[in-house]
């Protein structure tokens, strides 16, 4: 079975990320970290309660709201989980969404809480990372970290709506964006109807 690593940061958006780690544990254990910031925007834009109690009791909460026990929740602080070592072998690594403060930091090597470390430890060891950049207009400094990162590898898929699948409503527009950074990931999907050209045949 797969593994992954995945990040939600403070921006607007979690239920992105939410969504794609719907998917990614189907076929796969995933190893999550939620910023403190996370877990308000959560509940206040999508009515999702994870907050509070240890991290054993978080995990609970988010096994108990996936039913999937593939889920390893560890808190941000927790320099001791196994995703801040090199020696962790997964199979990419995933922020979603990524906030211009994690950005920055992912991009300068200041690996200084546990998602920020995990995506540190995943560039050096040539792992696969995805990271969806949530903030409009970006500015120079933005584009310049993510120019960074994409030079090292890094796929940058932000949150951007597409129109040729017909979206008739949000949860259309969620699905759309998910199976994006799931393309980015490698991972097999059926949340988006890909492209056909609609000209007439000669």
């Amino acid at each position: 079975m797969k593994k992954f690593v995945f990040a939600i940061t403070g921006a607007s958006g979690p239920i992105i990320g939410i969504r794609v780690l719907k998917e990614l544990i189907r076929t796969a254990e995933v190893y999550l970290v939620v910023s403190r910031q996370s877990f308000q925007i959560m509940l206040d834009e999508s009515n999702i309660d994870w907050v509070g109690g240890t991290a054993k009791d978080i995990q609970n909460k988010i096994r108990k709201f996936y039913r999937s026990k593939r889920i390893y929740y560890y808190d941000e602080a927790d320099m001791y989980a196994p995703i801040a070592s090199g020696s962790f072998q997964h199979d990419g690594m995933c922020v979603v969404p990524c906030s211009m403060k994690s950005l920055s930091a992912i991009a300068h090597g200041y690996a200084h809480t546990l998602f920020e470390r995990a995506a540190d430890v995943t560039l050096k060891e040539g792992r696969r990372l995805v990271i969806s950049p949530r903030e409009t207009p970006f500015s120079a400094i933005h584009l310049e970290n993510m120019l960074k990162l994409a030079q090292l590898g890094v796929k940058i898929v932000p949150p951007v709506i597409g129109f040729y699948h017909d979206p008739g409503d949000m949860e259309h527009i969620i699905n759309f964006i998910s199976g994006k950074i799931l393309d980015a990931m490698g991972v097999e999907h059926n949340l988006y109807k890909r492209w056909t050209s609609r000209r007439p045949s000669t």
